[in-house]
């Protein structure tokens, strides 16, 4: 366990042990929940696994879902709980299940349990991912740098590779590659840049994608259940605001028309890939909401609160990080207690230039 893990660890220790979540959580917890995750599969041994945040085991989800339902939510639909956020019907809590991008765990895994437990749920589908036009770029990364001592950035005048021997140096050249790739060149030629590198360490990306990602016959296999939301996230699973704005309404429609095309009904929903500040604009809600679409969901922390339903276009959602599986922290995380400490962290570290360690409690997602 690393020392930010620790950190976090000991902070959600210290929220439980001292009762403070349970004492803000009055003022902090809301009116419900939207939980997000990705994959859902047995757990790794490997010691290098820099996208970790976005794995649960199939054991934490049945408890997740268990101390949910615990603590007097009730598990509906994503309809159901913009409706009600919306109404402002406030006499019980509630909390909705999604996941992103489209992997096939989350109908060989997560659908059973969910199936099983009643507990209905939504899938966003990056439709690029699913015609295998798109690239799982953070996971090449990952492989590129698992079997190899040093990377080289193939774009023009690289020439000084990047040391990753020791698993300490791979954590640190996945996080270096991913800055460069997210904040410091824009989204086309971040995906150049990963092509090249597939091809120069020959990983397949179609075969990649094959093996993760599900095919159009398994997500109308999931779309056929009452239980499950097919919700929509793009094509190229593109950081919206990364992209001008002619071009960011072309992927999302793009992603809409292939949705429609293979399942027949058009999608109500949607979440910004990514989903952070540097990935998400208001200029991209405003496209969302011209194209239609009934509400959209960020990666920002956070329950929701009755402000939200001024702007659906915008809601937080509570991320099940892989490196976190413990219901003690799920029941903190509905108290809304961490999040509130965030926003109170985040806007003391801008008054005073100090950049906030408390951060790390919900780290990026891709």
């Amino acid at each position: 366990m690393g020392i930010r893990q620790k950190a976090v660890t000991r902070a959600f220790g210290l929220l439980k042990g001292t009762g403070l979540g349970r004492m803000m959580a009055p003022l902090t917890q809301g009116c419900g929940a939207v939980f997000m995750m990705h994959h859902v599969r047995p757990a790794k041994p490997d010691s290098f696994q820099p996208n970790r945040h976005l794995e649960i085991t199939p054991e934490f989800l049945r408890l997740a879902v268990e101390r949910i339902r615990a603590n007097g939510y009730e598990i509906i639909s994503l309809d159901e709980a913009v409706d009600l956020l919306k109404s402002g019907y406030g006499h019980h809590r509630y909390a909705v299940l999604t996941f992103d991008d489209g992997y096939r765990d989350n109908l060989e895994i997560a659908y059973p349990i969910l199936k099983e437990m009643e507990a209905p749920f939504t899938v966003f589908v990056a439709t690029g991912l699913i015609d295998r036009t798109s690239e799982l770029w953070w996971l090449v990364l990952e492989q590129i740098i698992a079997e190899n001592d040093e990377v080289v950035l193939t774009q023009a005048g690289a020439t000084n590779g990047i040391p990753c021997a020791t698993v300490a140096e791979k954590n640190a050249c996945f996080d270096k590659m991913v800055d460069y790739l997210t904040l410091e060149i824009g989204e086309l030629d971040q995906r150049r840049i990963v092509r090249a590198l597939a091809e120069k360490y020959k990983i397949d990306l179609k075969a990649l994608a094959d093996k993760l990602a599900m095919n159009w016959d398994e997500v109308r296999q999931l779309a056929l259940d009452p239980l499950v939301t097919i919700g929509a996230h793009t094509h190229e699973h593109y950081a919206m605001a990364r992209l001008e704005a002619s071009a960011a309404r072309a992927d999302v429609q793009k992603g809409l028309k292939r949705l429609e095309e293979e399942l027949g009904r058009r999608p109500k929903h949607f979440a910004y890939p990514y989903g952070k500040s540097h990935a998400v604009s208001m200029r991209d809600a405003d496209i969302l909401r011209d194209i239609g679409f009934a509400s959209s969901v960020t990666t920002l922390p956070g329950v929701l609160q009755s402000a939200n339903a001024r702007d659906p276009m915008m809601l937080p959602r509570v991320s099940l990080n892989g490196k976190f599986q413990d219901p003690a922290v799920v029941d903190q995380y509905l108290t809304g207690a961490p999040f509130a400490l965030y926003r109170a962290a985040r806007w003391a570290a801008s008054g005073f230039g100090v950049k906030s360690g408390f951060s790390r409690l919900f780290p990026s997602t891709r």
